[in-house]
């Protein structure tokens, strides 16, 4: 059993091939933009001024081509390619500032908006992570956020400088020739269509930003999965800085992956070929009858490419464009969940704990409908180890996630040291608080690092005598690289009891006045068992423990068992008492009991 409840319920906003409100979630993004605004709009200057120059350019060719070939003059030559050379200059110029800005812009605003949806994950209540679905969370995180970054990247100045280009070549090519405009336009049918079916595009990939990005990946993930360890441990603003610290690492590597990409040339197809076919033959008719000059042919070949590629570009990003607002809805999505309610203004933080639980009549409900907990009432003394016991449902779980304060009672109150625990802020709750759970989640780091997690400021003699108390030091010591070794993430590498063998010891090193111990062996081998079941002697001892276990041999030396079922406290007492009562409790260790000679 884990600490987790796992209603089912209904995903938050399933995925979108277009946005909902496009102008809205626009306007929202602007937000995450505008620290950016100097450089987006110089970004944008660029791209017209690179528009008008790339007009520019043809057009001047043309009319030198009438001038000095045409008609064999060669006054102003010079002039006229120093002209040229200046225009070609100033528009590559042109368009390395607009590359430039338009992804530091982007990777920029992807970052931040990255940093506050991490952020607001860990503001959120613990609710959250047990209505969703784990790769749903990782795909808004990773994938929508990153083919955010592509738009911002690319696909915007593509739009932008793809519409300014059409609108002016078309204005060009109309005061230049209508019947050579009107040849251009009969293929752009040919082509939507062409490029429509061509939809595989090239994605350039760079081994440095898909390692940052795998990475970052992981990263996320892992803190995801243990978000209860982290919560438990209020290691949030430790998490926060890590994120930001291989954010700012993907940052780089991303800018100047897609500054590279940005440069990559896009070969003309077939239709490009014909387009020009069909205006040197129509225009040489033309210029042979003495309508058009050889020049204005020049013009319109070069035109024509520029025309008809910003189609191809304009057919392949608008779809794209809006597949990038849609991943945008489902990240603000998030953002607009409620965080977790704040601690009450009288919640005080406290410096140290007796460890005296009281639960006074407390009921609760997951969904509002269905009573998880009913009436629940029990008391535990300082140093008391409780074992809770009931078949699955009955509320153990739920238990331990009201003391935690990862939900707070419909009714009654939980009273600490005497104290509700709503007036406790939680943040302090939990730093008295420590968990060995079934499933012992490690973070990818050394074995060190993993122990040191219960109190950071911990040095390493003190994580060496917390690992010596869990029985842990030994197979540490045998392992090449000691408490140094490298863990991946969820402990692989090791085996399960090792892995409860360090979870025990980050939990001695936190020095906890509540303990929690969930399953804490289950499916281990005999032989480690003992190992374990000595060092959660040594972590027990002195300290307020909660107990969940199914297998019933493992509590019979608890204080008092608490028994549930259906989320009402159905008996209490010693292990004797129960059974000597004969009710529930003596029912489930008969049946225990049975299965177990039945195995045998």
């Amino acid at each position: 059993m884990s600490l987790r409840h796992s209603p089912h319920g209904a995903r938050v906003g399933a995925s979108a091939q277009r946005a909902k409100n496009s102008v809205g979630t626009l306007r929202r993004l602007w937000a995450f933009i505008a620290p950016q605004k100097r450089k987006l709009f110089a970004a944008m200057a660029m791209v017209m001024a690179s528009s008008a120059l790339a007009l520019a350019g043809p057009y001047v060719v043309g009319r030198a081509v009438d001038s000095y070939i045409v008609e064999r003059k060669t006054d102003g030559f010079f002039a006229t390619l120093i002209l040229l050379l200046a225009i070609y200059l100033a528009l590559g110029a042109a368009t390395f500032w607009q590359n430039y800005w338009m992804i530091d812009v982007g990777q920029r605003t992807v970052r931040s908006i990255r940093e506050r949806l991490f952020r607001h994950f860990h503001e959120l209540p613990i609710s959250f992570f047990d209505r969703r679905q784990q790769g749903e969370l990782m795909s808004r995180i990773t994938n929508d956020i990153d083919h955010m970054s592509q738009t911002f990247n690319s696909t915007v100045v593509q739009v932008v400088s793809s519409t300014l280009t059409l609108m002016g070549a078309m204005v060009v090519m109309l005061s230049q020739s209508v019947v050579l405009t009107i040849v251009t336009l009969v293929v752009v049918p040919l082509m939507y269509v062409g490029m429509r079916w061509i939809t595989n595009r090239t994605r350039v990939r760079f081994r440095e930003q898909q390692r940052a990005l795998g990475e970052m990946n992981g990263f996320i993930e892992e803190v995801i999965s243990g978000q209860k360890v982290v919560k438990l441990f209020s290691q949030e603003e430790r998490m926060e800085e890590e994120l930001a610290r291989k954010n700012a690492e993907l940052k780089q590597a991303g800018f100047w992956a897609q500054t590279y990409s940005g440069f990559i040339p896009k070969l003309m197809n077939f239709l490009n070929n014909l387009s020009f076919g069909l205006i040197a033959v129509v225009g040489g008719w033309l210029a042979a009858k003495g309508t058009i000059s050889v020049g204005t042919i020049v013009v319109f070949v070069e035109y024509a490419r520029q025309f008809t590629r910003p189609l191809n570009d304009l057919a392949n990003q608008w779809n794209t464009l809006l597949s990038a607002l849609a991943g945008a809805e489902r990240v603000l999505e998030i953002l607009d969940l409620p965080k977790e309610e704040k601690d009450e203004r009288e919640a005080v933080a406290l410096d140290r704990l007796d460890g005296r639980i009281e639960f006074r009549q407390v009921v609760f409900s997951y969904d509002k409908q269905r009573p998880a907990l009913r009436d629940v009432t029990f008391s535990v003394s300082p140093g008391e180890t409780v074992a809770l016991v009931g078949p699955t449902g009955a509320g153990k779980t739920t238990v331990l996630q009201l003391l935690t304060r990862f939900y707070d009672p419909d009714e009654g109150v939980i009273l600490i040291d005497g104290r509700d625990s709503r007036t406790i802020k939680r943040a302090s709750l939990r730093r008295h608080m420590a968990f060995v759970l079934q499933d012992a989640f490690l973070f990818a780091g050394t074995i060190r690092d993993n122990i040191r997690y219960g109190r950071l400021e911990a040095t390493d003699e003190e994580v060496e005598e917390a690992a010596r108390q869990a029985n842990a030091h030994s197979f540490i010591m045998k392992l090449p690289n000691g408490y140094d070794t490298v863990l991946t993430s969820g402990g692989g590498g090791i085996s399960q009891g090792q892995r409860q063998l360090l979870a025990i010891a980050r939990a001695m090193i936190a020095d906890p006045a509540i303990l929690i111990l969930d399953e804490a062996t289950s499916n281990i081998d005999t032989v480690t068992e003992v190992r374990i079941q000595e060092a959660l002697a040594r972590l027990m001892n002195g300290r307020t423990c909660f107990v969940i276990a199914h297998r019933l041999n493992t509590i019979q030396h608890a204080d008092r068992i608490v028994v549930l079922n259906e989320g009402n406290v159905i008996e209490q007492g010693t292990h004797e008492e129960l059974l000597e009562a004969k009710g529930f409790y003596f029912q489930l260790y008969q049946r225990y009991w049975l299965r177990n000679v039945q195995q045998a």
